[in-house]
């Protein structure tokens, strides 16, 4: 069980890691998709997710193309 505990720290650890670094960050998706970066999801099955102001729906963080720094 401590190794199950473990493991999901190092994720919401990574999660909230992730949320500091792309919230209000502007992007571009590969389909040509560009806002700023409005909440990020964990998803059970496509694990992590966007939200971008502008537009509807959520995209795979690995659709980034561009993210401004």
């Amino acid at each position: 069980m401590v190794a199950v505990k473990s493991r999901a720290f190092c994720i919401l650890r990574e999660f909230e890691q992730a949320q500091a670094e792309l919230i209000g960050k502007a992007v571009a998706l590969s389909d040509g998709k560009a806002g700023t970066v409005k909440h990020l999801y964990l998803d059970e099955f496509h694990g992590l997710r966007i939200e971008l102001s502008g537009h509807e729906g959520r995209w795979p963080v690995s659709t980034i193309k561009f993210a401004q720094t």
